[in-house]
């Protein structure tokens, strides 16, 4: 198949939409089907890549400021960013002209951005099928932008009316999960198919086992600590300060007991965002700065060896429509402590792989993450679930439903 993927985010961005359109993209080029990517230049200039097999279009881009672009370093979270993310504004004639000479089968739209929405006018207007997946919710929205309380209700509501809009333009609509799709559509029927398929993850890239030797000392973390591991952005929405302060009373209550090799239990933080300089004042501020380690941005099979390093996954971020870092972790055979809140629940299941606690409390998380290293045998348990849990998240398994929808919509139209 000839298929279009257009995304407002790609490689080489870090986040779950970029990395899932990556992975797809791939995953079908390597399937022996021809893949077009649509998405804003990095540089702002319109320009073509090959990678990995796809064929990106980088269309023309600005800058929008008003939120970092997760691959420059920044310093603390500011109104006004220096490089923020990109967006093409008015997308339809480049769109246009790359859809023209490739002639795709079908398009998939990551999103209800300028370029989304110039994607499927075109294939509205040439009759081509459209498949959309949308990863956002007005609620992650409003929360990572930082918008006031008392505005967030009727944005959200606004945000809500205008995806469910865009949503009915399609001819197949998918979301990560079903709290997802329940969120944004309630019981409402909108005429066109919906159908929840997990972003998936490479599951021959994160698997259990033991680490590289080499990456201690790559990273300087000792081998023969337990390691309480958080992957994702350090941005404030993520609220990784809430598990550094639940690690802190976890290391009160180890040495108040003198357990000795639990308290040198280090908790290492995998990413990079706007929260991290607060973090680490915070961390000399609550005296765990010898147990904590900031490591940055991680990708490729670094990344891979570092799940490995863990023996304990937990985030406290509320904001996940699914969780890509949650699927990584627990495919790598990490039991899972998170939030219930979002669509966590569909990953980190209460009392079989990990425990759900509620938002905002420190100090479940705390005994959580207690009761995990202080019992073996009940680690052991939860990664064995956790590893069951991650083989219904394949990458594999997503790409074949996506194909299959892919074929339905092309026989209907």
């Amino acid at each position: 198949m000839k298929i279009a993927i257009a995304t407002p985010v790609f490689y080489p961005m870090i986040n779950g939409v970029a990395m899932f359109s990556y992975n797809l993209a791939s995953g079908l080029a390597a399937r022996g089907h021809e893949v077009l990517v649509l998405t804003p230049s990095q540089n702002k200039y319109y320009h073509t890549e090959e990678i990995n097999g796809v064929k990106v279009v980088y269309l023309s881009s600005t800058d929008v400021k008003v939120y970092p672009d997760q691959i420059h370093n920044v310093e603390k979270k500011k109104l006004i960013y220096k490089h923020g993310l990109k967006a093409s504004v008015f997308p339809y004639h480049q769109v246009k002209r790359a859809l023209s000479g490739f002639r795709p089968d079908v398009v998939h739209v990551q999103g209800s951005d300028p370029i989304g929405v110039s994607v499927v006018k075109y294939a509205r207007k040439n009759k081509i099928p459209v498949v959309t997946t949308e990863h956002n919710q007005p609620e992650v929205l409003t929360q990572s932008l930082a918008i006031p309380g008392m505005m967030r209700k009727p944005v959200n509501n606004m945000l809500s009316s205008y995806f469910v809009k865009r949503q009915k333009k399609s001819d197949y609509i998918t979301m990560p999960t079903k709290l997802a799709i329940k969120n944004l559509f309630g019981d409402q029927n909108i005429g066109v198919p919906v159908e929840a398929v997990s972003n998936g993850v490479d599951l021959t890239a994160f698997k259990p086992g033991r680490p590289d030797a080499a990456i201690y000392n790559k990273y300087k973390i000792p081998d023969d600590v337990p390691i309480l591991l958080y992957v994702g952005r350090v941005d404030p929405e993520k609220k990784v300060g809430l598990v550094m302060r639940a690690f802190a009373d976890y290391l009160y209550r180890c040495k108040s007991n003198k357990l000795d090799k639990l308290s040198k239990t280090l908790f290492v933080v995998v990413g990079d965002g706007v929260d991290r300089p607060r973090l680490e004042e915070e961390a000399k501020n609550i005296g765990v700065t010898e147990n904590v380690r900031f490591l940055g941005r991680v990708t490729g099979p670094d990344l891979a060896e570092l799940y490995k390093v863990g023996d304990v996954f937990a985030t406290a971020s509320e904001i996940e429509t699914q969780g890509i870092v949650l699927i990584e972790a627990a495919a790598t055979g990490l039991p899972l402590i998170a939030v219930d809140a979002g669509a966590v629940a569909e990953v980190c299941k209460n009392g079989e792989n990990g425990f759900l606690i509620k938002p905002g409390d420190v100090a479940s998380m705390a005994g959580a993450i207690y009761k995990l290293f202080s019992d073996r045998e009940l680690r052991k348990k939860m990664s064995s679930e956790s590893i069951e849990i991650a083989n219904e998240h394949s990458l594999d398994k997503t790409i074949d439903k996506f194909l299959q929808i892919y074929q339905k919509v092309c026989y209907n139209r």
